[in-house]
């Protein structure tokens, strides 16, 4: 018997030896008066058995045909190993129309003797922080460095983005390591797909924000420091940037990378893919399609995206400052490009330009705003790499060399070879004002001696 049905035998022998009524029986046991009768009968003539539940020992009519079940084991064991329960149910509805339940899966599976995919854990107890009202309002960024090909490719970092109005990523991007190059990816591709959102909310990756201790004179004049690469990029376009203090501050994506490493890694192995070219190119397709089962809807219909300038390839860029050769030229570490002669013939050397490295490795070289020359990249697979700080890339003060006073100056003279006069000590006067203390006790004694 079961922990339900044990009761029955005591209540319904003390109802027909006459110790209590049908209805105090039937109320003891949360039975009608008519069942509890019926139960009077089958112990009477089948003993306690018959108080037994009727349907136990028949097979249920909503169970699986054993076809069914056959085919599921199969696809479980062989074609889709490693899909978690809910990943697998939607597989085997969609791809072989089996009508079966994530519920079913699950008995299945656990039947077989095999343990979940990933285990759930207790819920833990935090305060919630309200979704933005409106989509583009806020959108988290982060990188997942994981093992996405599993042994089939090498190691990766997937760099992504969350709406967080509507948990809908809305870019991602494979790359070897976690780097410039792939949050400028990412913010391309969200660019294009959405449009540019008010704020960003990242960690303190030195790629976002300095976590130098420096300052220059220039910042302590200007009350602020020189952003990163990265955050030149954002004030162009405008857009604000929070820095978490803490993985969970920003635990949207933070699930966000938790489904992709059990969902996208499955959809990878089932497609056999194991680079990261052919990676990117089904991403879009994967993008789609987790958008369209997981989007949540926005508390306002108002969207809050606004339309990407014209020129965002050339915002998004590094930009260095540099002075033009004598021949013309504009040189980065490793790659130099070459300056046509202006109207009227006339020459750039000697004047200040812009240098922008774009995300497709191309050079393009400005001045006063004006586009001078574009150079297209020298090799394929180029990454985006910050050559030097934006605040390295003040224009430099000539000096003029110091010479000694006995040297001849006049250009017929002979050449003298003679060593720099060393720089006088300038001290301060006795009565400079960095001579004076401010102690008042040492004062006092100045006074006093």
């Amino acid at each position: 018997m079961s922990r339900k049905e044990a009761p029955r035998a005591g209540l319904v022998k003390a109802a027909l030896e006459g110790k209590l009524t049908n209805a105090e029986g039937a109320r003891a046991l949360r039975l009608s008066v008519r069942q509890f009768k019926r139960l009077k009968v089958r112990l009477k003539a089948e003993g306690v058995r018959g108080l037994l539940h009727r349907s136990r020992g028949r097979p249920s009519s909503r169970g699986l045909a054993p076809g069914v079940r056959e085919q599921i084991i199969m696809l479980m064991t062989t074609h889709y190993a490693g899909f978690n329960d809910a990943h697998l149910t939607e597989k085997l509805q969609e791809n072989h129309a089996l009508p079966v339940s994530r519920a079913t899966v699950r008995r299945v599976r656990v039947a077989l003797g095999r343990p979940a995919h990933r285990r759930r854990r207790a819920p833990q107890h935090r305060s919630r922080r309200p979704r933005m009202a409106a989509g583009g309002q806020l959108v988290q960024l982060d990188a997942s460095s994981f093992d996405w090909f599993e042994a089939r490719g090498p190691r990766a970092t997937l760099h992504g983005a969350i709406d967080d109005a509507t948990s809908r990523p809305v870019a991602l991007a494979f790359r070897p390591h976690e780097d410039l190059h792939g949050y400028v990816a990412v913010l391309a591709q969200m660019g294009r797909r959405f449009g540019l959102p008010v704020t960003l909310y990242g960690d303190r990756l030195n790629v976002f924000v300095r976590n130098d201790q420096h300052w220059s004179l220039e910042e302590q004049l200007a009350g602020e420091r020189a952003p990163t690469h990265f955050g030149r990029i954002l004030a162009d376009l405008g857009i604000g940037f929070i820095a978490a203090q803490s993985p969970q501050a920003k635990g949207r994506i933070e699930r966000l990378w938790g489904t992709l490493q059990d969902r996208l890694v499955s959809e990878l192995r089932l497609r056999d893919i194991s680079t990261l070219e052919a990676a990117n190119v089904f991403l879009p397709e994967f993008l789609e399609d987790f958008g369209r089962r997981f989007t949540q809807p926005p508390a306002s219909a108002t969207l809050a995206w606004r339309p990407a300038p014209p020129d965002l390839e050339r915002v998004l860029s590094c930009r260095y400052g540099r002075q033009v050769a004598r021949d013309n030229t504009v040189s980065l570490p490793g790659r130099w490009v070459q300056i046509p002669p202006g109207p009227g013939g006339r020459s750039y050397a000697g004047c200040r330009v812009e240098v922008r490295e774009l995300l497709d490795g191309r050079l393009l070289v400005f001045y006063q705003g004006v586009l001078l020359v574009s150079q297209s990249p020298s090799a394929d697979g180029f990454v985006l790499t910050p050559r030097s700080h934006p605040s390295h890339e003040r224009a430099r003060v000539r000096r003029p060399y110091r010479r000694h006073a006995d040297a001849p100056s006049h250009a017929s003279a002979p050449a003298v070879i003679t060593t720099p006069a060393p720089l006088a000590q300038h001290l301060p006067a006795p009565i400079h004002p960095w001579r004076r203390t401010w102690s008042r006790r040492q004062q006092q004694r100045n006074r006093q001696g």
